[in-house]
């Protein structure tokens, strides 16, 4: 028999991943009324037999789910919350019937067997009444119905007995029934959540009604929010197909952004970037990057979905053949949104997708520097209307990074290719980046210290990789790069406590050392320069404040 810990994992964790839903910012008591009603609601109907007390027979029913083709603002979302909400009960029960059971707690596996059973007859009525169930739906809602059935009808003959061999069989026979429930439940609850998106999917692809349109790609994308998991079901009932066709048809040029925001937030899963794929999505969003006459907003948006599936967090690959095929016009239809971004936002969003782009293949380097990309690059780390500080929100996965690690990542990306160095000297890029060995959180945040962690790294690596080129080292010793650099080395606080800066300084220092050794002190030398490098980290690593 499985253990209790891995048996929970595998039957009902499931569920409760699949139904995770954002927090939904309420006051408590309101909160704790609105999940009161479910276990009142409960109680009443273990003593009617699922009837229940003083329903008003014109009342609508909680699960309130509108009819096809009658699709309102927002009630799609609603049936859909309320569907998970009233999932994630069941779920809850589940868990705890599972423990209680591996504690031998019969009287409360036994109660807790027939909460589970009236909270998914309620559920199941409820959606069957005013939905008709697919014929699969509800062949498995017969099948969870009885399974249930038995869970209280095999609970309840463990109260009657005190026979410990009896009950030792039992355990593990109720054990198999209760994980059976929480596969079929939560596949049930896949498909109810497929069938209310198939109807938004639907309203997108045969309505030719602006309005309606609208308001069922913007529940679409509020849907995306609640959890990859979603995003997973929302790919796989087409809605990545649906939406680039609403971005191929200029009677909806007013719709390409609202669509193609949700097609970036559906990309956060693999399922989504091989929808794209299979509908050529790559030369969907080059045309649009490429098309003057598309807004700046609509722009931003595809530059959007190219850094979400450009990201390295994906290990989906099928996509790049299609992408190296325009990735001239990709690249420079993006350093050009960056040069006219009116805003930082905009720019962030281009520069994301340039910064995972410049990854990929060293041609996209060679077009950035044809497209004079270090000038505008540069040119807009100054522009405080586009970067008021390094901490500007962005995609990747809800964490907070700043334009300035954008374009440092850019530029440290774009420093292997040797005459780089020549164009950033031009353009006072080691004073920039000097700047930005300076950043600092501007308060206690993790997600700032984070980002301004990532900055100092990149730009270590970038300032190290053009200090190939002895002018650039000269002219870096000249700014007062060391005494920086050294600083960061002995000072765990002005590195934000990072050992990836760390190593990048201590990398840093010995290639200037070798430029001008005589631009390090014979102390520093000792220590920083002369031993191996994992021997000068290790001492550094371990350094006191007080030590500087």
């Amino acid at each position: 028999m499985a253990s209790p810990q891995s048996s929970r994992q595998s039957s009902y964790s499931s569920i409760s991943g699949k139904i995770k839903m954002h927090s939904i910012h309420v006051d408590s008591v309101q909160r704790w009324m609105e999940d009161l009603r479910h276990m009142t609601e409960v109680e009443c109907m273990c003593v009617l037999q699922s009837k229940p007390i003083g329903m008003d027979e014109d009342a609508p029913s909680e699960l309130i789910v509108s009819r096809v083709g009658a699709v309102g603002e927002h009630v799609t979302r609603d049936n859909l919350q309320t569907l998970l909400k009233r999932a994630l009960v069941v779920s809850t029960e589940m868990g705890k019937m599972f423990q209680r059971l591996e504690k031998g707690r019969w009287q409360r596996v036994n109660s807790t067997a027939v909460r589970v059973n009236c909270h998914v007859r309620s559920l199941i009525q409820e959606y069957s009444t005013a939905r008709n169930a697919p014929a699969e739906m509800q062949k498995y809602e017969m099948s969870l119905l009885e399974k249930c059935m038995e869970l209280n009808v095999i609970t309840e003959r463990c109260l009657h007995t005190e026979d410990e061999y009896f009950l030792k069989s039992m355990k593990e026979a109720i054990h198999e029934i209760l994980t059976d429930v929480s596969d079929s439940f939560s596949h049930m609850i896949d498909m109810a959540l497929a069938n209310e998106i198939q109807i938004l999917i639907r309203q997108i692809e045969e309505s030719d009604n602006v309005f309606a349109i609208s308001t069922a790609i913007s529940n679409l994308q509020s849907l995306t929010q609640d959890g990859p998991q979603l995003c997973s079901i929302i790919a796989k009932e087409g809605a990545v197909v649906a939406l680039l066709k609403i971005c191929r048809q200029d009677c909806f040029s007013t719709l390409y952004a609202r669509a193609l925001r949700t097609v970036a937030s559906i990309c956060c899963v693999e399922e989504g970037i091989n929808q794209l794929e299979k509908v050529d999505g790559i030369l969907c969003l080059a045309d649009i990057l490429t098309d003057g006459t598309c807004t700046e907003a609509t722009r931003a948006e595809a530059a959007a979905v190219m850094a979400q599936i450009t990201s390295p967090h994906h290990t989906s690959t099928q996509y790049l053949a299609s992408f190296l095929e325009s990735m001239q016009d990709i690249v420079t239809a993006l350093i050009n949104l960056c040069e006219s971004a009116s805003c930082g936002e905009v720019f962030l969003l281009a520069s994301a997708a340039l910064a995972n782009i410049t990854f990929f293949d060293s041609m996209a380097c060679e077009i950035l520097l044809q497209m004079n990309a270090i000038h505008i690059l540069l040119h807009a780390c100054r522009d405080r209307q586009r970067v008021d500080t390094p901490y500007s929100k962005d995609q990747e996965g809800g964490q907070e990074t700043g334009v300035q690690r954008k374009v440092v990542t850019i530029l440290a990306n774009l420093s292997v290719l040797e005459q780089c160095s020549t164009e950033v000297l031009q353009e006072k890029g080691i004073e920039q980046l000097l700047l930005l060995l300076n950043e600092k959180p501007s308060s206690f945040s993790p997600s700032e210290s984070s980002a301004c962690e990532r900055v100092q790294q990149k730009a270590v690596v970038t300032l190290a990789r053009l200090s190939r080129d002895p002018l650039v080292a000269q002219t870096a010793i000249q700014l007062m790069a060391v005494p920086r650099l050294i600083e960061l080395c002995r000072s765990p606080a002005e590195r934000n406590n990072s050992d990836s800066v760390l190593v990048a300084c201590l990398a840093a220092l010995r290639r200037l050392a070798v430029e001008c050794p005589d631009s390090i002190a014979p102390t520093d030398h000792q220590q920083l320069i002369k031993p191996r490098l994992v021997d000068s980290f290790l001492l550094c690593s371990n350094m006191e404040e007080s030590f500087v």
